[in-house]
């Protein structure tokens, strides 16, 4: 079960990337615990099943990293890329596959590894491309989702870190405009109001 993000005082920095300003938001001492969990409900359910973990970049590998060194078995890894954000805030509303998995997928069970469930366009769009390429079932792994962006979605993320509202983040694997992505904690992008 997912938990809510919890607000935590902190001597964190807020950072300044490409001229926006983001604040402190998740604590990868907050986030780590959660990783944990999913990796554990992961084995729980599909331990035997020999699953196919796929981790979509970029954003995902370090949720990837952090869940895979969580597990017992030597479970296969395959990576896969697509695009559907213009690099900056907003979805472009087209998906195009720019690195598909070097794993075949026919007859296996697959989790999908995300950073980040949004308006949950992509994950759709992925899932149904395993599926019509052989998948035998096709589960999410997202290290955080936003319930109120992906409300209307057809699918639901099966496994998910932390659950949190529906605003501008990057940190840990998650990013704008190509930066921000190293850092080991999760911040928020402030509204222009509140910097003033």
């Amino acid at each position: 079960m997912a938990r809510k993000r919890q607000f935590f005082q902190t001597e964190m920095q807020n950072v300044v990337i490409e001229g926006l300003t983001f604040k402190p938001y998740l604590l990868e001492s907050q986030i780590e615990p959660e990783i944990k969990r999913v990796a554990r409900e992961i084995e729980r359910d599909l331990g035997d099943l020999d699953p196919l973990f796929i981790c979509i970049l970029n954003g995902a590998f370090m949720f990837a990293s952090d869940l895979t060194k969580e597990l017992e078995k030597p479970y296969e890894l395959s990576f896969a890329k697509y695009s559907s954000y213009n690099g900056g805030l907003y979805s472009t509303g087209v998906l195009n596959e720019v690195m598909k998995p070097q794993a075949d997928l026919t007859g296996r069970t697959v989790v999908i590894l995300e950073d980040l469930i949004d308006t949950g366009f992509t994950l759709t769009k992925v899932v149904d491309l395993y599926m019509q390429r052989g998948a035998k079932e096709v589960k999410i792994a997202v290290m955080l989702s936003k319930p109120d962006a992906h409300k209307d979605a057809l699918i639901r993320p099966d496994y998910v870190g932390l659950e949190i509202p529906n605003d501008f983040i990057l940190g840990r694997g998650l990013d704008y405009m190509g930066r921000g992505r190293m850092f080991r904690d999760i911040y928020v992008k402030i509204d222009t109001e509140e910097e003033a």
